[in-house]
């Protein structure tokens, strides 16, 4: 089956309410996940003022099955407190948490926290890179069987299946291990927007699904060669390529029943030649867009095979068709 997703963005909107109904309808859909965007730095009046993260464990009780994916920045967030927040997501959705990784460049946001100065992207990126890395250990820093919860003799944990990552990145240090117990999935699914150069090695090395930005009349030969490389890239640094998910981001404005066939049209046209793994739909206006998305594009899809009917398991690892990582101490624990 392809992999379909929606951006549920809402300028201007602080109330929980829509991003609720919002991911509502793309669960009635079978979508595979909901992205929300954030970012440091003043905002216009158009712009939400929001905590993605917060809103979407909102989100999460009120909905069953659909994946959540905030946008997390790691240029000026501690790498302890984002692995803490996305694991809690993960928790309070049942395993249907990801995050999508992002940088905060530009003096603006440099400013607003007087930490240190603007970076170039490039060194951004490096720094995001190794923050995923830490996050993901983190998660693996409490083996999944280290609770203990025996009443009779008071343990509450096993501490010998709890692990120090002892990391160093660029700016930081972490010694763990994390406030948070291993999260349902393993490791939250890691979204990566793949689309400039810069974010192209940490998508390949640490994102399960890597998104390219591209219009609907995109060229289907540079999207193509886009996932061959991103592929090539990931198999470089040890890992299956047949694991990481490759969505074009596309921007869509439906008035019409025509609009949202025609969109399917060209879903299955990428899915089946190829091109990408599916599509992550950039809606102009959700209140129209995404309505005529759940009740107009995916039945033609279902209809056609390529959108499944109903979701297969309980997780967004499952959604997306992939294996629950192991925990990298485990094994080491258990050699010594």
């Amino acid at each position: 089956m392809m992999h379909l997703a929606v951006a549920i963005d809402q300028p201007g909107t602080t109330d929980p309410r829509p991003y609720v109904h919002a991911a509502r309808l793309a669960e009635r859909g079978r979508l595979d996940f909901v992205t929300l965007g954030d970012a440091f730095g003043p905002r216009t009046p158009r712009e939400s003022r929001i905590d993605a993260l917060a809103v979407l464990a909102r989100v999460a009780p009120a909905t069953e099955r659909i994946g959540l994916v905030p946008t997390v920045t790691t240029t000026h967030t501690e790498p302890f407190h984002v692995s803490s927040a996305v694991s809690t997501l993960d928790w309070v959705s049942r395993g249907r948490a990801g995050w999508a990784v992002d940088v905060s460049p530009g003096e603006t946001a440099a400013r607003l926290f007087g930490r240190r100065p603007a970076a170039p992207d490039d060194e951004l990126w490096r720094e995001a890179d190794a923050v995923a890395d830490v996050v993901a250990r983190l998660w693996d820093s409490w083996e999944d069987d280290a609770e203990i919860r025996d009443r009779a003799t008071g343990r509450f944990i096993d501490r010998d299946k709890l692990h120090y990552v002892d990391f160093e990145g660029p700016g930081f240090r972490v010694r763990g291990p994390s406030i948070v117990p291993r999260p349902p999935q393993g490791h939250p699914v890691v979204v990566v927007d793949a689309t400039a150069g810069p974010a192209r090695g940490t998508a390949a090395r640490r994102a399960d699904v890597a998104l390219v930005r591209t219009g609907p009349a995109g060229d289907t030969q540079q999207l193509a060669a886009v996932r061959g490389a991103l592929h090539a890239l990931a198999r470089d640094h040890g890992r299956n390529p047949r694991h990481l998910r490759v969505l074009a981001s596309v921007p869509v404005a439906l008035h019409t029943a025509a609009d949202a066939v025609a969109l399917a049209d060209l879903a299955g046209r990428w899915y089946e030649d190829g091109v990408v793994d599916g599509l992550h739909i950039r809606p102009e206006q959700p209140g129209r867009d995404l309505p005529l998305l759940v009740d107009g594009t995916a039945p033609v899809l279902q209809h056609r095979g390529l959108l499944r009917r109903f979701h297969p398991g309980g997780t967004l690892r499952e959604h997306l068709g992939l294996p629950r990582p192991a925990n990298r101490y485990a094994p080491a624990r258990e050699t010594a």
